[in-house]
């Protein structure tokens, strides 16, 4: 009953995709369930390293059968002012301190040239391993890399924030487009003009890209269960991608710390930050976030300011300590819960079926 043009094209029983969270959430266990339960898998290699990445594939080929995806950021030059830089050094030496990190005089900052080579070597290994769908956020990846992925009769899917952003992705090539609502947890995936002009919440949204692409729309923005299934496709979406939801399962990689601070948090909890990477993020609200609000227009932008803050998320994990970890989530984490893949799978389609059949369609 729920399958469409979105199913058959990723080879997949039910519309809905576990979001790519990169940072070893999407390990390999929480991937291949969401395959094995009739949705799509995607591992979220923005921080992988090539090897890394093929390392995964082929463990997830060891636990199942069905279709999965690779999520891949798209690199962006940027800059950064030396002023900037050490203003940035300088407003995170206190809180290096609290978490007894040493107060370390380097700076070091990414090489551009070296991400672009990453990227890359990982579309390589896409290839390579002849991985079924890939997916993209921060943009678009030039003409050359979408010719070869067509090429290998790999899908590919982008992410929008705008109906500008969908009408771009789909002129370039891609066979299905994310539209990101405001409520979704994690970064933004804005490409087009400033992070303010992203902010479009998901009910608006939907209909509107809808209408004005051809290429299947997938909704992502605080959907949690089976109502905000049902919800994305009367409103012109053909199916959903869910982060948060998957992020609190059994399976998942992240930080026993991270589950808990999602699963007693509230929707005003879930708030958007620039501190933690020098993109517009949205997550559970810490000190971390608090202490650096009034310095967040000084910060650099991504991926320096992540860089930068790379040993004080790692510390503040290892310590067990919620306060300066990067919380991402949706808005609507009073809807998280504590199960496994199969389970919440299972409540989604119970729901989303009760309601279409109560609505009779």
């Amino acid at each position: 009953m729920l399958q469409n043009k979105l199913t058959g094209l990723l080879g997949i029983d039910y519309p809905i995709i576990q979001a790519p969270m990169a940072g070893g959430i999407t390990v390999s266990k929480l991937v291949s369930e969401v395959s094995k339960h009739g949705g799509l898998g995607m591992i979220g290699a923005g921080y992988m390293t090539p090897d890394q990445l093929r390392k995964q594939i082929k463990e997830i080929r060891e636990l199942t059968t069905c279709p999965f995806g690779v999520n891949l950021f798209v690199p962006n030059d940027f800059s950064a002012d030396e002023n900037q830089l050490h203003k940035a050094h300088d407003i995170l030496q206190p809180i290096r301190a609290k978490l007894n990190l040493p107060l370390n005089d380097q700076i070091k900052i990414p090489d551009f040239e070296l991400l672009e080579e990453s990227f890359h070597k990982q579309i390589s290994v896409i290839i390579e391993e002849k991985v079924p769908v890939c997916s993209f956020t921060f943009g678009i990846p030039s003409s050359r890399v979408v010719s070869l992925l067509q090429q290998s009769d790999i899908k590919m899917i982008a992410t929008a924030t705008t109906v500008e952003e969908a009408k771009e992705i789909e002129k370039s090539g891609f066979d299905m487009v994310v539209v990101q609502g405001s409520e979704a947890g994690g970064h933004r995936g804005h490409f087009i003009g400033e992070d303010e002009g992203s902010l479009v919440g998901l009910m608006s949204l939907i209909p509107q890209a809808a209408d004005c692409v051809n290429i299947p729309v997938i909704a992502a923005g605080g959907i949690m269960d089976g109502r905000g299934l049902i919800a994305s496709l009367c409103l012109g979406a053909s199916g959903v991608q869910m982060g948060t939801a998957f992020l609190t399962c059994v399976e998942s990689g992240a930080h026993r710390v991270y589950k808990k601070a999602i699963l007693s948090a509230s929707e005003d909890q879930a708030v958007l930050t620039r501190a933690f990477s020098g993109k517009l993020a949205r997550g559970i609200e810490n000190r971390y976030i608090r202490e650096l609000r009034e310095h967040e227009g000084e910060l650099p932008d991504f991926p320096v300011q992540n860089a930068l803050t790379q040993e004080i998320r790692n510390a503040s994990s290892a310590q067990n300590n919620p306060e300066y970890m990067s919380l991402w989530s949706g808005q609507s984490p009073r809807l998280a819960k504590n199960q496994n893949v199969e389970t919440l799978m299972e409540n989604i389609l119970e729901e989303a079926l009760k309601i279409k059949t109560g609505f009779g369609f």
